[in-house]
């Protein structure tokens, strides 16, 4: 029988700042920031790239997104990031990392580095 409240598998990697910041330092690694324009402008983790989770063509800007890079996926919180991991692997995407704390955890692990 179907369970709505049944949890489902997290298929990506839930990460800290620290690993974040490692990888981020790879080549061919991502920075996804799925905030929006204005949560933006209150600072970004650089090189990255933006696309808002609340824009209605969010799913298809991601489908055009090459599957066989590894993304590093943000947001303010990890709420949001998380979710569109879920859906980033669900549109077959592999390579998904989410920033636990999001931008938030970032800045704090900045100011303590």
């Amino acid at each position: 029988m179907f369970n709505l409240f049944e949890k489902r598998p997290q298929n990506y990697h839930a990460i800290g700042p620290e690993e974040f910041n490692a990888l981020k330092a790879r080549k061919g690694h991502v920075v996804l920031d799925v905030r929006s324009p204005q949560e933006a402008r209150d600072g970004s983790i650089q090189g990255g790239i933006q696309i808002n989770f609340f824009d209605p063509h969010f799913r298809s800007k991601l489908e055009k997104l090459d599957k066989s890079q590894a993304y590093l996926v943000y947001c303010r919180s990890g709420n949001r990031s998380a979710q569109a991991c879920s859906l980033m692997a669900d549109l077959g995407f592999d390579q998904l990392y989410n920033l636990s704390g999001g931008i938030n955890a970032w800045k704090a692990y900045a100011q303590n580095s």
